[in-house]
């Protein structure tokens, strides 16, 4: 199978699967979706949504944030892990958004890359799903999965964003994203496959012999 036909069957098998893909994180506006995904690095979505109802509770808004200890916060969100970093960046982007962005998330990635505790990644999904704008968020599972389906040789998941921007339709990004999340949670997670059990590894790759492996992200 070229590679336009595995772009091809992998988009429509994705959008079969997953027409409308949910937002996974738990949020009701801009702010509380930044901090959710901030909370997110090295940790599960599920366990998030867990921990976020008692944070947003407190605060969930910049300026009741901004108003907290950051001991107050990083009691909260302890289960999340490396809650000493998170505890910090949270209140000091809310602080931000107050100077500097009169309290609102700024629809800007460049502006949310320079929020503390806010890396390319969270600042993409942030404006792919807050604010409609196309983006590419590639994490270490869609590296994995962009690998397998042979979409990518990236190293790092930079080449791979770049990568999968040039293959999918812009108007795609966005749900493709969540979409490519949701397939490997379900079918192409990191135990479950190796590269040959999956319907759309095996559909891609059906004379594969080996286990894929993936080149650090």
């Amino acid at each position: 199978m070229l590679k336009a036909e595995r772009v091809s069957f992998i988009m429509n098998r994705l959008q079969a699967l997953y027409p409308e893909p949910p937002v996974p994180l738990d949020h009701s506006d801009p702010y509380t979706l930044l901090i959710a995904v901030l909370l997110s690095a090295q940790c599960t979505d599920e366990r998030v949504n867990q921990v976020t109802p008692a944070l947003f509770k407190a605060a969930d808004n910049p300026a009741d944030m901004a108003q907290l200890d950051v001991e107050d916060i990083r009691a909260i969100i302890r289960p999340c892990g490396l809650s000493p970093q998170k505890s910090r960046a949270i209140k000091r982007l809310s602080e931000m958004l107050l100077e500097e962005h009169r309290g609102e998330v700024p629809a800007d990635i460049e502006a949310l890359e320079r929020l503390p505790g806010v890396g390319h990644k969270t600042a993409s999904v942030v404006m792919a799903q807050a604010f409609g704008v196309p983006a590419f968020p590639v994490d270490t599972h869609i590296h994995r999965l962009a690998q397998r389906w042979g979409l990518t040789s990236g190293k790092n998941v930079t080449q791979t964003e770049r990568d999968l921007k040039r293959l999918f339709p812009k108007d795609r990004w966005n749900a493709l994203h969540l979409q490519i999340i949701f397939y490997g949670r379900e079918y192409c997670s990191a135990r479950g496959c190796d590269g040959r059990v999956c319907d759309i590894c095996r559909t891609c790759y059906p004379t594969r012999k080996h286990p894929k492996k993936t080149l650090k992200a």
